[in-house]
């Protein structure tokens, strides 16, 4: 997972996830403990990217990003 940020400008945090991340989750593993809410499932793999519901985080997958083994 990568987190992708522009200063002053960003008003959520984006986060690109690969396959070896799914399934995609928030608060991440590497999320500070006070951005801490409850454990939420998002689904990348049928659009591209899942907005968190309560931080507002966006997961997105990377470019070139090959699902297989996941349903899809």
């Amino acid at each position: 997972m990568t987190a992708a940020t522009t200063p002053s400008t960003a008003t959520h945090e984006l986060i690109e996830v690969g396959a070896e991340d799914l399934p995609v989750y928030c608060p991440n593993p590497k999320a500070p403990l006070w951005s801490m809410h409850p454990r939420v499932f998002l689904d990348v793999a049928r659009t591209g990217s899942a907005r968190c519901p309560y931080c507002g985080a966006e997961y997105r997958l990377k470019a070139g990003t090959v699902l297989s083994g996941h349903g899809h």
